[in-house]
């Protein structure tokens, strides 16, 4: 994609909450181990039902690593830039590709697209997956007017074009919601009856009702966080790990309610010279409840750029899109 207007939309976003930078009360986020990926970027990292990881790379690739061996077996490759991943009670995997749409990995290494094109568009940037016990698919698609190399634009821009999207069984898709703000992590809840989606440049994960009288609506779990959440996922200690990929940024929570010429200016400097995230390796967990349970950063650069994390039976793994490895958190003390 080439570099591209912005049309920026005001927002005036919560103040930032006061522990803004400062050390949490869980201490660092410690790395205890480096896994090899043989690839680049492990955007999202999740476990299989046997405890094994899978991860997309940049590729293409599909892999699954044993962490008690650090073996690698090679599921498949999308031909495209595999995000999100969702293993299938079938075998297959589900997979949020960049550039192909939601496909379905089978065991056998055969690529099946499912969803190419929503509402009569192409389908770009899909983001995360989920399945239901009866076959039903969620995704999120983070935004429509840019694409994963140049997202801070949309950060920027504020264009609040994220999906929520279902598929059926029999092949329908529906779109949920078409005014996320950079949808991205997607959690399917327990017993099924709602979704979590993180809305990155919200700086929120939000409530999607699947069932009950609020069936259909959207509603805060977590609002006014400190940083940018990324992927998800739902631990086998119930709790929801979320990625930080960066803190928030204090220029643009002052550019965001006020007049969108200002961020063009920004949008238009040089990019050595515009403003970039702020290093940092970041994860949090939060009951269902919203409460948060573990909130792990530092800025050591021993690893950059989380964009997932995922937990099991007390391992806990991250991926990022700019490393090669996925890492082994060492275990974290609660609150």
């Amino acid at each position: 994609m080439t570099r591209r207007l912005i049309s920026p939309r005001r927002w005036t976003p919560p103040p930032a909450p006061a522990d803004e930078g400062r050390t949490p009360a869980t201490g660092r986020l410690s790395v205890a181990r480096r896994v090899a990926t043989g690839g680049h970027g492990p955007e999202d990292v999740i476990f299989d039902g046997e405890g094994r990881v899978l991860a997309g790379l940049g590729d293409g690739s599909v892999i699954r690593i044993d962490l008690a061996t650090g073996a690698r077996t090679l599921l498949g490759n999308t031909g495209g830039r595999p995000l999100g991943l969702q293993p299938s009670t079938d075998g297959s995997v589900l997979v949020c590709d960049h550039d192909r749409g939601l496909l379905r990995l089978s065991a056998d290494g055969t690529v099946q697209v499912l969803v190419d094109t929503v509402a009569g568009r192409p389908l770009v940037f899909a983001s995360n997956v989920v399945e239901g016990p009866d076959g039903t698919i969620w995704f999120t698609v983070s935004t429509r007017r840019w694409d994963v190399e140049h997202y801070l634009g949309d950060i920027v821009e504020h264009s609040c074009t994220g999906m929520l999207v279902r598929r059926d069984p029999d092949g329908t898709v529906t779109v949920l919601r078409d005014d996320l703000k950079f949808a991205n992590g997607l959690v399917l809840a327990p017993d099924a009856s709602y979704l979590l989606v993180a809305e990155t440049a919200g700086y929120r994960v939000s409530t999607f009702r699947l069932t009950g009288p609020k069936a259909g609506t959207m509603e805060p779990f977590v609002e006014n966080l400190p940083g940018l959440p990324d992927n998800m996922s739902l631990g086998s200690d119930g709790l929801l790990w979320v990625a930080i990929a960066a803190p928030r940024n204090a220029l643009l929570d002052r550019l965001l309610p006020r007049a969108g010429f200002l961020r063009v200016l920004l949008w238009n400097l040089p990019e050595v010279v515009r403003p970039k995230p702020t290093p940092v390796t970041w994860a949090m967990a939060f009951d269902l409840a919203g409460r948060p349970v573990h909130d792990l950063r530092t800025d050591d650069g021993s690893y950059g750029f989380l964009t997932s994390v995922a937990e099991h039976h007390g391992t806990v793994v991250a991926g990022s899109l700019n490393e090669d490895d996925i890492v082994v958190l060492a275990p974290a003390r609660p609150h």
